[in-house]
């Protein structure tokens, strides 16, 4: 029961995109068994699955007939995770159908739910209940970058390559892709910059090693090779983000950093370095708050457009 709760709660959580993608969700029923081998197994299954189609009634596929899908965006799957779901399924079964299209010769084309397909697999199940679609090249690659974005587990830069892949293949602006996915504009724009970052580091948030703040943190640096020294720092010296943030701050601005080593420490307000920090980390960017008696500036510190791109869609414009 409480594997089904979860699974149901995952599932109302994907949001509008998919909605706008795969139309009204279809009532699920008993299934439909696909029955016989070779050319008789190509026709029955032709028929089962536009009658699925019809009346949106999930087909129990065999797992040796789906294929996974060539524009699957997530390139790293969770070992111990897939086990955990295995487990589930060989005890309550698959609980959410997947999605998948028809292919030529009786076969089928994996559209959402990587994980569930595997996770069967591993689990022995010879058959998983799949929902069969009628989508173009185009709408199949569009639903499953969309889905994939929707999960809480893809890493930074599975999630940037697939905005970028959205951005070109599909035409979508920051604001449509943001729409799509149930994202803010900010976030969608400080993914897409970390495509700029050099591809040893890329390599290095893909794989946990650097997280997302210490990597928007590093796009304030101007060239590849100060990056890679700054990155060097904080293995070294295992920094926090925070740490990194005003490392990189006092790189950009040495006169600003002997000024204040030389003059004598002024108390800050906590409320006020406190709401600085929390702007720095939402937008990625440098930001200073300079306060007097309850007045003050905010100054928002952008070195391209992207950057400006990125304050806009934080403010709602």
């Amino acid at each position: 029961m409480t594997n089904q709760v979860a699974e149901g709660k995952k599932r109302a959580a994907l949001g509008k995109g998919i909605e706008s993608l795969l139309g009204p969700r279809p009532t699920q029923g008993t299934g439909i068994r696909e029955q016989g081998t070779g050319g008789a197994a190509g026709v029955v299954g032709n028929v089962a699955a536009s009658a699925a189609e019809a009346t949106g009634k999930p087909l129990e596929i065999a797992l040796d007939r789906i294929d996974r899908n060539p524009n699957q965006t997530r390139t790293t799957f969770d070992e111990q995770k897939l086990k955990e779901l295995a487990q589930s399924i060989a005890a309550t079964g698959v609980v959410q159908p997947v999605v998948v299209r028809e292919r030529p010769g009786g076969r089928y084309e994996l559209i959402m739910g990587e994980r569930r397909w595997r996770a069967s697999q591993i689990a022995g199940k010879q058959t998983i209940p799949a929902m069969v679609r009628q989508v173009s090249d185009e709408q199949a690659m569009e639903m499953t970058i969309v889905e994939n974005l929707q999960r809480a587990d893809l890493n930074p830069m599975e999630q940037a390559r697939a905005y970028a892949r959205l951005s070109s293949e599909f035409a979508l602006t920051q604001e449509q892709m943001a729409q799509r996915t149930g994202k803010d504009r900010a976030s969608v724009a400080n993914f897409l910059r970390l495509l700029k970052l050099p591809e040893s580091v890329q390599k290095l948030v893909e794989s946990g090693d650097l997280s997302f703040g210490h990597a928007r943190a590093l796009l304030g640096l101007q060239t590849p090779g100060m990056i890679e020294d700054v990155v060097g720092a904080i293995t070294a010296k295992q920094m926090s983000v925070r740490q990194t943030e005003a490392f990189i701050h006092a790189m950009l601005n040495p006169e600003a950093k002997a000024k204040k080593d030389a003059a004598p420490a002024e108390a800050r307000d906590p409320n006020v370095k406190d709401a600085e920090e929390r702007m720095r980390r939402r937008l990625g960017l440098r930001v200073e708050i300079t306060d007097k008696g309850g007045k003050g500036t905010v100054a928002i510190r952008y070195t391209n457009v992207d950057e400006f791109d990125a304050i806009l869609g934080a403010l709602g414009e």
